[in-house]
């Protein structure tokens, strides 16, 4: 079953579900579940081929959510982050296969993982307006190189906007415009990568299923949310994300 065994494919379709789940109800961490999991069970470059088809076509749909104007607004509103993730994506896919995954993956989630706790602790981080485009520029190279590496590059965003204070139904809108942006840039990076070809696009295309059924269910609690439980469970998420690639940058070691 696209050269998997049967219990590969079941367990990567139902963590597929869940992480479609967890994507509608919070806005993002959908590669984040899918990365993780199937890094257990994949060799590293079908992992991460079997994720890009599945979140750029959800990504469509959460960015049109509330119809194209919109999502040109966001778009206009974040360009800067939405250029350099854009820019930087492309330049480090070709280093996906070289540089050590391990390196990244400790830069990335211990910052994370201090930002989400010191927010939880009733500290929150406020960006000054003067300073948003250094902010933009900065998590968007950050998210471009990572995202080109590993697939994930949501995290900066999601750390900026809450740091921004951005609206529930804005921020899930800005994060399905950036995402889509990206994983549109992501699948172009890899399709010239070789990381995305005739063996790996049909499984890619297959996950697609469970991605849009987890993803509709999860947009329906979003909906029930109140603006404070959003942002809540978008900050344990984080905390869970960044303790994920701490333990993910460690086990080389361990």
């Amino acid at each position: 079953m696209f050269g998997l065994d049967p219990w590969q494919f079941w367990t990567i379709f139902a963590v597929t579900a869940f992480a479609g789940f967890v994507k509608g109800a919070i806005g993002f961490a959908m590669p984040l579940i899918m990365a993780s999991a199937f890094a257990s069970i994949l060799p590293p470059q079908v992992a991460l081929a079997a994720l890009i088809l599945p979140v750029l076509t959800t990504n469509i749909h959460q960015a049109l959510r509330q119809g194209p104007a919109a999502a040109m607004r966001s778009t206009h509103d974040f360009r800067w982050h939405i250029a350099m993730v854009l820019v930087f994506l492309m330049l480090s896919a070709g280093l996906a296969r070289q540089i050590p995954q391990a390196l990244m993956y400790a830069l990335l989630g211990l910052p994370i993982l201090a930002f989400a706790l010191w927010q939880l602790a009733g500290r929150p981080l406020a960006l000054p307006i003067h300073h948003r485009r250094r902010a933009e520029i900065a998590t968007g190279i950050i998210g471009g190189l990572y995202g080109g590496i590993s697939g994930i590059w949501g995290p900066p965003l999601v750390v900026l906007l809450l740091s921004l204070g951005t609206p529930k139904q804005e921020q899930a809108r800005v994060q399905g415009v950036v995402f889509l942006l990206g994983a549109a840039g992501l699948t172009m990076a890899h399709l010239m990568s070789g990381i995305l070809n005739a063996q790996t696009i049909p499984l890619s295309a297959a996950l697609c299923i469970p991605a849009f059924g987890g993803m509709l269910a999860g947009f329906a609690l979003q909906d029930r949310m109140h603006v404070a439980e959003f942002r809540r469970w978008t900050l344990i998420l984080l905390v869970i994300t960044g303790l994920n690639l701490a333990r993910r940058a460690l086990s080389p070691w361990i």
